[in-house]
C-alpha cells in the first residue's frame, strides 16, 4: 500500500492565479486541439501534489504533446483517474457542492449530457453556492469567476483528498 501525502492547496491555487490569463511554456497549449481546460486544471493539481503516475495508459502524466495520458487532457478520463486511483499521485471523492474547499475540482456538464469542462475553485466568498464559488479555468481564461456564471446543465464537485506517494 502507498504512503499519503497532503494535498498542497495553496500551491495549487498559487499556480491556478499566476497561469489563469495566460499559458505555462513548459506545457503544450490545447486550445485549438479540443480545449486546454483540463490540461489547466492538471498542472493545478500536480502544482500542489508533485506527483504524476506514470502507468500507461491509465495514468496521469504529461512529458509532451504527445507523451501524456488521456486523464492529463480529457474532462472524463480525469475524472476516471482522480476517483479510481489507488497507487500513485493524486486522488478524488465526488462531494455535494456543500463539501467543497478551495483547490478542489468542478466539472460541468452540458444539455447534452456530456460533461465538458474542468475548473478549479479557487475562493468561496459566502454560501457554498455557484455565485459565490469563484473558479480559474481555460478555454474563456477565467479567473475568480462566479461558477453562476457558466451555462451548464449540471455540474460534479471532486474533493482531492490527498497524494498516494
Amino acid at each position: 500500500m502507498p504512503g499519503i501525502k497532503s494535498y498542497n492547496r495553496d500551491m495549487a491555487i498559487a499556480y491556478a492565479h499566476k497561469w489563469a490569463l495566460s499559458r505555462n511554456p513548459a506545457y503544450f497549449d490545447f486550445t485549438n486541439f479540443g480545449g486546454d481546460c483540463t490540461s489547466f486544471i492538471s498542472q493545478c493539481v500536480y502544482a500542489g501534489s508533485g506527483v504524476m503516475n506514470y502507468t500507461p495508459t491509465f495514468g496521469w502524466y504529461y512529458i509532451s504533446s504527445y507523451d501524456r495520458t488521456a486523464s492529463w487532457t480529457g474532462v472524463k478520463y480525469f475524472y476516471n483517474f482522480l476517483t479510481t486511483n489507488k497507487t500513485k499521485g493524486p486522488f478524488a471523492s465526488e462531494v455535494p457542492l456543500s463539501e467543497v474547499i478551495p483547490g478542489d475540482i468542478i466539472q460541468l456538464k452540458n444539455f447534452a449530457d456530456i460533461y465538458y469542462h474542468t475548473l478549479i475553485i479557487t475562493e468561496i466568498r459566502g454560501p457554498k453556492t455557484p455565485d459565490y464559488i469563484l473558479i480559474n479555468a481555460h478555454d474563456f481564461n477565467a479567473q475568480r469567476r462566479p461558477l453562476a456564471t457558466y451555462n451548464y446543465a449540471s455540474y460534479r464537485c471532486l474533493h482531492i483528498e490527498g497524494v498516494y506517494i
